[in-house]
């Protein structure tokens, strides 16, 4: 599916990141590094030849983590997208679920107690292909209501 507009700060930081994560890009960073330290007999060493190779890669270092966190958090939507798609299409799998990522950590944390416990439930199957969902483990029914109450609340 082709987008119909980006930002011209979405498609820099895409390209940035894909060019920052190239062989070349290695290959390029292992050269300038030979060359400045080639470089430091005929500097003598000085504090401004160190000073250099500090500054740049200081700010290079800055602007690739902002750049990195962009192209992250797009990915991140993405996937989640993507598996929402997948628990939405199964007919096995719990649809409250979906968006899951806007609850608190603690939610999540007692969210994943309850897979914990259906993984637990699932050793103990007899039939290996059994579905299971998380409304089969039977556990703390009013934290479930509340953390389902939440889900309800987020996904309106």
């Amino acid at each position: 599916m082709k987008s119909k507009k980006q930002s011209w700060f979405e498609i820099f930081a895409t390209k940035a990141t894909h060019a920052a994560g190239s062989n070349n890009a290695f290959i390029i960073a292992c050269l300038i590094i030979v060359i400045w330290l080639i470089s430091g007999p005929i500097f003598n060493y000085s504090d401004t030849w160190q000073l250099v190779i500090n500054t740049g890669t200081t700010i290079i270092t800055f602007l690739m983590v902002f750049l990195i966190q962009k192209t992250q958090n797009k990915d991140a939507i993405a996937i989640q997208i993507k598996l929402n798609e997948l628990v939405a299409a199964s007919d096995h799998a719990s649809n409250r679920i979906v968006s899951v990522e806007d609850l608190s950590e603690e939610e999540l944390i007692r969210l994943n107690s309850y897979y914990t416990k259906l993984a637990e439930l699932m050793k103990k199957e007899k039939d290996p292909k059994a579905s299971r969902s998380i409304e089969d483990t039977n556990i703390l029914i009013d934290e479930k209501e509340k953390l389902h109450k939440k889900i309800r609340e987020i996904t309106r």
